[in-house]
């Protein structure tokens, strides 16, 4: 099935209105900051997501009063995976209402839940529409202002990795490697490093284009059935980090990911510098990482990525854990 991506509606919050019985589901913090910058959006019902499980987003789909007819997801990722999930089960139409550039998870028909240490993805279909109002987004705290970033980026690592497994003749039929694709998926980091630094600093229009460029990357996904392009070792790691007792899952989409790109960047003997560049202007931390749980995790991720079955890749086949990125990263 080829799902399209969201109607990206830009207009002020304030002007958000809806006369449905609203099943509002939002981060504390995010709708706080929503509300004070003019969001007035009456729910019927509302709740906090609390971890990305199936069993936490299933109970929130079952608490929705049978009266709601439509569900909003206020906030990050998280919000947004929960509303996407709840809109599925329920059988509704959805919106979202991001409060920062801070992931694709709004443009996205999927919802990551965590198993067993590792993110995989349910097939739950996207919202209807994607309320951006750039004046609010260009507010958002800088470290996750525009880290969404990191799934673009992540198409240096992701495509070097589909490339990889189709040379050792490891891509399924469904996931063959299509350099037209690759080349289309290029373009779109192409236009990810040069956008970095107006929507870092919160430029509106930096920050449309990047959203643009966001939609984009997630619809070349959607013709193409799978992810390869944009996600590989990089998101492996990142996904591992999270696991890790040191690190924990209390953590920004990119602060895990930025560093991790630049990892396994490295380890793939990029030039690291455009990218690290990049997520420098862009506002993304690349120290909320300790060095020792970072090489503690690099050299266990060859175990982790076969122990998951998730698709080959430069980190299938690592042998040197150690020296595998910038430690001034």
């Amino acid at each position: 099935m080829l799902h399209p991506v969201p109607a990206i509606i830009e207009a002020p919050l304030s002007e958000l209105t809806d006369r449905r019985c609203v099943a509002l589901i939002a981060s504390g913090p995010a709708l706080e900051a929503a509300r004070r910058a003019g969001l007035q959006l009456p729910a019927t019902w509302s709740a906090e997501p609390g971890e990305a499980t199936e069993e936490g987003f299933e109970y929130l789909a079952r608490t929705v009063p049978a009266a709601c007819e439509v569900v909003y997801g206020v906030g990050g990722g998280l919000a947004a995976d929960a509303a996407k999930y709840v809109a599925w089960r329920r059988g509704l139409p959805l919106a979202l209402v991001p409060t920062a550039l801070s992931v694709d998870a709004h443009f996205t028909w999927a919802s990551g839940v965590r198993r067993q240490g590792c993110v995989i993805y349910l097939e739950t279909g996207p919202a209807a529409t994607v309320f951006a109002d750039l004046a609010f987004l260009a507010a958002a705290p800088i470290h996750i202002r525009a880290a969404g970033i990191c799934d673009l980026l992540s198409i240096a690592t992701g495509l070097h990795d589909w490339r990889y497994a189709e040379e050792r003749g490891m891509n399924p039929p469904a996931q063959r490697y299509l350099p037209w694709v690759a080349a289309a998926a290029q373009a779109i980091l192409d236009g990810a490093i040069v956008v970095a630094e107006a929507a870092g600093r919160g430029d509106p229009a930096g920050l449309r284009e990047l959203m643009q460029l966001l939609a984009l990357e997630v619809q070349l996904c959607n013709l193409i059935g799978h992810s390869r392009p944009e996600e590989g070792s990089e998101h492996y790691l990142a996904y591992a980090l999270e696991a890790n007792p040191a690190i924990g899952a209390d953590h920004a989409h990119g602060d895990l990911v930025g560093p991790a790109i630049l990892r396994a960047a490295a380890w793939q003997g990029q030039d690291i510098a455009p990218l690290q560049r990049a997520m420098r202007q862009a506002g993304v931390p690349l120290d909320r990482v300790p060095e020792a749980a970072m090489i503690e995790t690099i050299a266990s991720l060859p175990a982790y990525v076969r122990w998951h079955h998730l698709a080959y890749s430069t980190a299938h086949d690592l042998e040197i854990p150690r020296g595998t990125g910038d430690r001034d990263a």
